[in-house]
């Protein structure tokens, strides 16, 4: 149920939105709309306004329109391509046809920062609950400023320029205030005993994990389906005591333990409802999303959310700043693909995205809007790559006759949409079979 809710929210909802773009610019531009479907297939009821058929159909996963003119293949000519009816797509100017087919992809990278904007306007900015912890040093590692000072893991930080009870969050905002040249000033305490150290805040910046591990809880989240975590038994919410004997303290622990095994089983104690139990897990090699080679059994921390309120204006301003982060980090992703770096393997097909939709599912809302955030960029950018049959690849193509100053034969642009199809679906093939392999029941 979670999986069938999360493919309507995550992926119907998003490419229904990617229609609707098409819909209102072809409307505006005069072009007539045979049909606007939510869902594929067979039609089930609907109404008919207009020219317009507005349908409800049989498979709930997104929606198409159909406009006048656009099949090409109910276009008569002999080898000429035609103006058509004065409400058909195809006797409509070049520049129109381009922003009806930009219309789509614009709205799904626009809709990321509507979605997050109004959920932190609403509910608050989401942030781990655990920052609101007490700053208790652990993972503390020896090239950190505060290791120098003398001070160890297990002391506490009782102040941070003579404020008393400072949180993570709030030592945070202490290090980014702080002047590049200033002195950051910690009381720390241990076993009953308090000292002052005295810090550069530049020394702080520059340092990796100045203040060792974050208190992420050694708590399991969301398991991906078909890898080792999954394979072996362990389930959301189950709490990691022990890993080969070695006691694990925080997530960073059990993070740790799973990147330096070198495929070695991991022998894992775990507490679930309240009892203890050993689950072996075989790791598996394989590229993480910057192309690096690592250990993986495919599990996330779990925890909870706390919220900070925010204004509407903050909230725009946020969800504006995440969405051009995950966009610059996006085309990262698709340069290592393109370079090699990073496998084709990795990518996911509507198999691999529903399962992850149902698990943004049962994380909670913070995952679902995230999810939904991402799935409508992805589907902005990849439609604009300019490959034959995407939004993209017609934009390409309309460019191209804008320079040449004459249209393209309908048999050249068949065979162009021909060749987009067939690289789409052994791609897709290719993909969906990869994420099929995940699933299955075996190890590997």
């Amino acid at each position: 149920m979670n999986t069938l809710i999360g493919v309507f929210l995550v992926l119907g909802v998003m490419i229904l939105v990617h229609e609707w773009g098409h819909f209102i610019v072809a409307r505006f531009f005069g072009v007539r709309v045979d049909v606007f479907s939510i869902g594929f297939g067979p039609r089930l009821f609907g109404f008919k306004r207009g020219a317009t058929d507005y349908r409800i159909s049989a498979l709930p996963l997104g929606g198409y329109v159909r406009m006048a003119g656009q099949d090409l293949s109910e276009v008569d000519s002999n080898d000429v391509a035609p103006t058509g009816a004065p409400d058909e797509l195809m006797s409509k100017p070049r520049w129109q046809r381009a922003l009806i087919s930009f219309a789509g992809p614009a709205v799904n990278l626009v809709l990321p920062i509507l979605l997050l904007a109004s959920f932190y306007a609403m509910k608050g900015l989401p942030y781990p609950a655990y920052l609101d912890k007490p700053l208790v040093l652990s993972g503390l590692p020896q090239t950190s400023p505060l290791a120098k000072a003398g001070i160890k893991d297990g002391d506490q930080v009782v102040s941070v320029n003579d404020v008393p009870t400072p949180t993570w969050s709030k030592v945070n905002t202490f290090l980014l205030q702080a002047a590049q040249d200033g002195i950051v000033r910690f009381r720390i305490a241990r076993q009953g005993t308090e000292q002052t150290v005295e810090i550069k805040a530049a020394d702080l910046r520059n340092a990796d994990r100045a203040l060792g591990n974050l208190p992420v809880p050694a708590l399991v989240g969301p398991v991906e389906r078909g890898m080792p975590a999954s394979r072996a038994g362990l389930k959301r919410g189950d709490v990691i005591v022990a890993v080969n004997g070695t006691p694990v303290g925080s997530w960073y622990d059990f993070f740790d333990q799973i990147r330096h095994s070198n495929g070695r089983v991991l022998n894992t104690t775990v507490r679930r409802n309240g009892s203890e139990t050993n689950i072996a897990i075989h790791p598996v090699q394989d590229k993480d999303e910057e192309g690096q080679v690592a250990w993986r059994i495919g599990v996330g921390p779990g925890g909870e959310w706390a919220f900070k309120d925010m204004a509407v204006s903050a909230s725009v301003r946020e969800a504006s700043d995440e969405t051009l982060g995950a966009t610059v980090k996006l085309f990262g992703v698709l340069g290592r693909l393109f370079s090699g770096k990073l496998s084709v393997r990795q990518l996911r097909s509507f198999v691999g995205i529903a399962a992850l939709a149902g698990q943004a599912v049962e994380e909670g809302p913070v995952d679902v809007i995230n999810m939904m955030a991402m799935i409508s960029l992805n589907l902005g950018i990849l439609n604009l790559l300019p490959i034959p049959i995407l939004d993209g690849g017609n934009i390409l193509l309309l460019t191209l006759e804008g320079i040449r100053r004459r249209d393209f034969s309908l048999a050249f642009k068949e065979r162009f949409v021909q060749v987009g199809l067939v690289f789409l679906l052994v791609f897709f093939a290719y993909v969906m079979y990869n994420d099929v392999v995940r699933l299955l029941p075996i190890h590997s």
